[in-house]
This record gives C-alpha cells, structure tokens and sequence, in this order.
C-alpha cells in the first residue's frame, strides 16, 4: 500500500474486496434473524467514534470491524422483513451490487461528454418509468436523490413553465395529507404560508374535488391567481390515492398545474390493481416516484418526470464557460442543464441491472404481495376484539388502534403511543404511530417482499402481548 498515491496493490485490492462482498453477503443472508431495531445513545456513539482526524492509516481490516460493531450495529434496517415502519426501502442483492460498481467505476452521469453509456442506461429506464406511468413520449425526466428532489424539482419546472417565475398572488392547493417534502418545495421555491391553500381530506383521507372546486372560484374572485395542485398517488399516512382523473379535469378546465407526489404508489402502476387505483397518474403535468421504495432499490434512487422534456431546459439549462466542451449536440443529453444537480452519480444503474435480473414480472409480483399482506394484516385486525381499523388497506398500508372498554380517547392515545415505543425496545419488529383525526394509530407497511403472512401473525401477536402489560 502506498498512502502517499492513496493506492493498494492488487493482492490488498482483492483482499479488501473479498472481505467487503463477503460481509454484505451475510448481511442478507442473516437479516431476518437480527433485531429490526438498533439504536445507539450520543453519549455512546460519542465515546466509541469521537476522535481527532487521524494522521496515518491503519489496516482496513481493523477499520472494517469498527465499523461492524460501532456503526453497523447502531443502525435500523430498512431491509429488514419485520421493519414496517414509515415507507421501508427494501433493497436487494443485485442492486447492491449494482451500486458497488457504480462506485468502483467512480461513473460520473452530469453530461453526456464524460459518461455517455451512463446517459444512455438512464434514458432508457426513465422512459421504462414514463411507460410504466401512462405519459406520453413527450414526457421525460431524470433519476434524482428521492421524493424530496423529485418534488422540488417537479414543482420549480411549473414555477417556470406554468408562472414565468412570477410568484404575485399564485395559489398552491394540497390536502392535508401532502408529504410535508412538497410544503417545504413551496416554501424553498419562494411561496409564502398564506399561498398555500390546506384541505381537510375526506372520508378516506383523499383530497376533497368539491371544496377545491369552491376554493379556486372564490380565490379567483377575490384577485387570487390559482396555478397548482398537489395530489397524491399513495400517501404516507394510509396509502390513499386523490381522485387523479377528477383532479386532472378539474385541472383543464381551470388551466391549472397538476403535480403528482407518487413517490411511495406510482410504482403500483405496474399491477392492475395499482392501475386502477391510480386512473388519471398519466394527466400529471410533473409526478415524483422513489424506486427506493416500492421497487426496491437501495437509498438514494428517486426519479422526477414531467409531461413534455423540453420544459427541463427550458427551466435549468445553464452552461457556464467552463462546461463549453461538454454542450455537445441536441442528440448528446446533458443532465446537469435539466436539474438541480451537476455533479451526479449514476443512479438508474440500479434499477436498470435489477430490473434486467428480475424482469417487470419479478417486480410485479413483489408488489402485488405487499398489497394483499395489507389486506391479510387487515383480515386479522378485525377478527380481534382489540383493535379497531382507523384506515382499512389500501396499497399496502393498513393502519389500527389497540382499544379498552370504557377508556377515554385521551387513554387510548397515550395506550397505543406506548405500544408504539414499547415495540420498537423489544425490536421484534418495528412499526410507527401517526395521527389520523385525533386519534394516535399504529401504522403497517409490509411491502419487503421478503415479509410472510406468519411475520404478520407473529407482529399482531407481539402487539397484543406488550399492550397486555401496559
């Protein structure tokens, strides 16, 4: 090794490669048997990890088994079968390893002048995406970090495009059931509180069409300037998906900007059921979608698309003369003039290698699994006395309370938070409260394909077995 040049010879190369690969193999090989929940206290990551910059190297090896027993074992894994919580982000082997040479080949995908194979696996499944969505041919996109970025970007491309960049008196409508990822878009992009209309959703927790219908005219009477709508193709909260199509005429008829959040449900569309759920998606005029979630990718692999590609550039296109080499010519894509970022990794390898491993049919099944272990966790819910559906199964997210006779919803509140933490201690399985009309619920999202119905029967079980003792 020679630390001056920061270079190994081949036989340390191969070394550390092997013992690399090999921990990630029995990482997936050993993760249904470990506890679903890890979580260090600062004053112990302190102790363990708190150290000056050191001035020379030591052997990996060493290095290695730090971070096995001081990082890795601090940390939850989203890849976990029995990890419900929040949106899991189950990945897989192959695109693990996908990720691996992507980094080993350090593939830079900002311009098409420095990687043009890259360039070219990402138009290639981006449009995988828009066919997959229903947007015509004249849509395009590209892979960004996650629903974070998708939606910014999304959302500043209609500022450009829909408003010219005039913010004067412009009104937002969402629900509140919106990912708070797109509040803080409108926010970051220069809205103010009082530009953003708010709705209660309905019976489902679905955005209301009428009350929005009435808002837009009363806006427009009062000197307002109604320019977008932020829907939901799968919430966090329950998984419920806006009336897109009413939206979407809705949308035509008041010449407004529709923009999907599908970060967690767009991936359905590759089921039928998903389809039909979803009807109105294709109407998008920008829609965000993380293949780190429901297609089962390693974090970071968001995608963000908009109805015609040509509206990327015309919002982002900026080339400084530094970059004058890389412009190249309208058939070369550079991706750094239609978005946020220039310097960018090659983020569709992932999907792209999996999805050629696996096939659409692999995938598909997978998901149809996480929607009908929703519905079989619901079956289960129902049968019990003890708990009561606050929102039935919808596109795999069920969400239930624990209840007691004569118990005040303030008691039941402070009951099922506490189940809640309680779980999450034993780490058997991990689930996460949200709030859903006052009353504290418990949420499960069972859309790792590893998960199997005894994992349900066994989480359910656990449950009943802690809220016993409280």
């Amino acid at each position: 090794m020679n630390p001056n040049t920061l270079e190994m010879t081949r036989g340390e190369m191969q070394e550390l490669a092997t013992r690399v690969l090999n921990e990630v193999v029995e990482h997936f090989a050993e993760l249904r048997g470990k506890s679903v929940t890890r979580i260090g206290t600062r004053a112990e990551l302190e102790a363990a990890l708190r150290e000056p910059m050191p001035e020379h190297g030591q052997d990996a090896a060493r290095v290695m088994e730090r971070l096995r027993t001081q990082v890795w074992g601090s940390m939850m894994f989203s890849s976990h079968p029995r990890f419900f919580a929040f949106v899991p982000s189950p990945s897989n082997f192959v695109s693990a390893m996908a990720d691996t040479l992507m980094v080993g080949y350090d593939a830079f995908a900002g311009t098409w002048l420095e990687g043009s194979g890259p360039a070219m696996i990402e138009l290639v499944t981006t449009d995988w995406l828009r066919e997959m969505c229903g947007l015509p041919k004249t849509a395009g996109g590209h892979f960004v970090s996650g629903g974070s970025a998708g939606n910014l970007t999304g959302l500043a491309v209609a500022r450009h495009i829909h408003l010219n960049d005039d913010l004067e008196n412009a009104v937002v409508y969402c629900s509140d059931q919106t990912h708070f990822s797109s509040l803080r878009a409108v926010w970051l992009l220069g809205f103010k509180p009082h530009q953003i209309e708010n709705f209660p959703g309905d019976e489902s927790y679905r955005l209301d069409v009428n009350a929005l219908e009435k808002k837009i005219a009363q806006d427009r009477a009062r000197g307002k300037r109604p320019f977008c709508v932020i829907a939901n193709a799968g919430t966090t909260n329950t998984g419920a998906v806006d009336p897109l199509n009413e939206i979407a005429d809705l949308c035509a008829r008041e010449k407004l900007w529709l923009h999907v959040d599908g970060a967690y449900g767009a991936a359905a569309m590759l089921t039928p059921r998903g389809r039909a759920a979803m009807r109105g998606i294709e109407r998008a005029d920008s829609l965000a979608l993380d293949p780190h979630k429901w297609l089962f990718q390693p974090y970071e692999c968001g995608v963000m698309l908009v109805r015609e590609n040509r509206w990327l550039r015309e919002t982002f296109s900026m080339t400084p003369e530094y970059l004058s080499e890389a412009e190249g010519d309208e058939a070369q894509v550079n991706f750094f003039e239609e978005g946020l970022q220039l310097t960018r990794n090659f983020k569709a390898l992932k999907l792209w290698f999996s999805i050629q491993v696996f096939g659409a049919a692999g995938f598909r099944a997978a998901i149809e699994h996480g929607i009908a272990l929703a519905e079989y966790a619901e079956q289960i819910l129902r049968a019990s006395p003890v708990w009561e559906i606050v929102s039935p199964a919808q596109l795999g997210i069920v969400a239930f309370r624990h209840v007691r006779a004569n118990a005040t919803e303030t008691e039941l509140n402070l009951l099922n938070q506490s189940l809640v933490t309680k779980n999450m201690r034993e780490g058997f399985s991990f689930l996460t409260a949200t709030t859903l009309r006052g009353k504290v619920c418990l949420r499960l999202c069972p859309i790792n394909p590893q998960v199997t119905e005894q994992d349900i029967v066994m989480t359910i079980a656990r449950l009943e077995e802690i809220a016993a003792r409280v």
